[in-house]
């Protein structure tokens, strides 16, 4: 059954292109009020169930509702309601990026006094209050992506499709993108987003999906997953001997030593705790402590190594 209280609700999708299988009885929820992260390697359907969702794509079966409604039956109803940001968009170069914008207020039927405010509200929000009157071909591709984001946003879709919506932003602007999404989560929206940024989506995401092979190896809570996945850590301390001999007492077994400490094994976030409070009780000056790399990539290559 097909629950509408969730902003995405997907039911066993299957699509081919000719003899190729893209995505395979896959399912999968976003609910409203949180951010959903979409993760799997090039080529696991992530663009075609996107593609689907945004009613550009029919799904050969299988059940799917967006903000409640059915792409296929009802696409109109589906795009007033939902926001879609794809991983590569075109943009009109000779209209200024205040024209652009207004275009497509106008596309969303906004009146007129309604569709001036939001562009006003959106150049502020994505940082380009300054590039309003210049022409949108002269934007960075970072800029132009905020453009992208701002469209996507005009209208106050209640879900928000958005495929690869960090790529070209620097490093503030990926700052910035994450509290957008956030606050938009916020305000109750309903936000599906698919980055290969793992360590972004680590940041941003209430709840993750993992896509492989076009069929979905898991759906989890970030929390939980991130506190219960095994990763690898490092420890730095002042006095290295002094930690090794600590780590070597309690059968810690010892990695190789960089400039962030030394290496440790794989440990959850509890046995990781329990070792951080085991060495300060030992007395040894912990400087740092933490895993190394993103959480959310050894969980999800955990997870799939075994798949297709």
């Amino acid at each position: 059954m097909i629950a509408h209280d969730l902003g995405v609700d997907a039911q066993d999708l299957t699509r081919r292109f000719g003899s190729v299988e893209a995505v395979r009885g896959l399912s999968l929820s976003a609910p409203y009020g949180e951010v959903t992260a979409l993760v799997g390697p090039n080529g696991a359907g992530k663009t075609t169930l996107l593609l689907m969702l945004a009613t550009l794509l029919a799904p050969d079966s299988g059940h799917v509702r967006v903000a409640g409604l059915d792409p296929v039956r009802d696409p109109v109803g589906v795009r007033a309601r939902m926001g879609w940001m794809p991983d590569a968009f075109g943009v009109y170069d000779q209209l200024t990026v205040w024209e652009y914008l207004k275009f497509f207020a106008d596309a969303y039927r906004l009146p007129d006094p309604t569709g001036r405010a939001r562009v006003a509200e959106t150049l502020g929000l994505t940082h380009l209050e300054e590039y309003a009157g210049r022409p949108v071909h002269v934007l960075s591709r970072g800029q132009k992506q905020r453009l992208a984001l701002g469209r996507t946003m005009l209208h106050d879709p209640a879900v928000l499709l958005l495929d690869e919506p960090a790529s070209g932003l620097d490093p503030r602007s990926r700052i910035e993108l994450r509290d957008i999404l956030r606050g938009l989560a916020a305000k109750g929206a309903a936000v599906l987003v698919s980055s290969h940024i793992l360590t972004e989506l680590e940041e941003i995401a209430d709840r993750v999906v993992f896509i492989t092979g076009g069929r979905d190896a898991g759906q989890h809570d970030m929390r939980v997953l991130v506190r219960s996945s095994a990763v690898t850590w490092r420890v730095r301390a002042t006095d290295e001997p002094a930690l090794r001999a600590a780590l070597d007492k309690r059968d810690v077994f010892i990695g190789d030593t960089t400039s962030g400490g030394v290496e440790l094994p794989l440990m959850t976030e509890d046995a990781a705790a329990d070792l951080l409070a085991g060495l300060v009780a030992d007395g040894v000056r912990v400087v740092s402590f933490g895993p190394t790399g993103s959480q959310l990539e050894n969980a999800y290559l955990a997870l799939t190594q075994d798949r297709i």
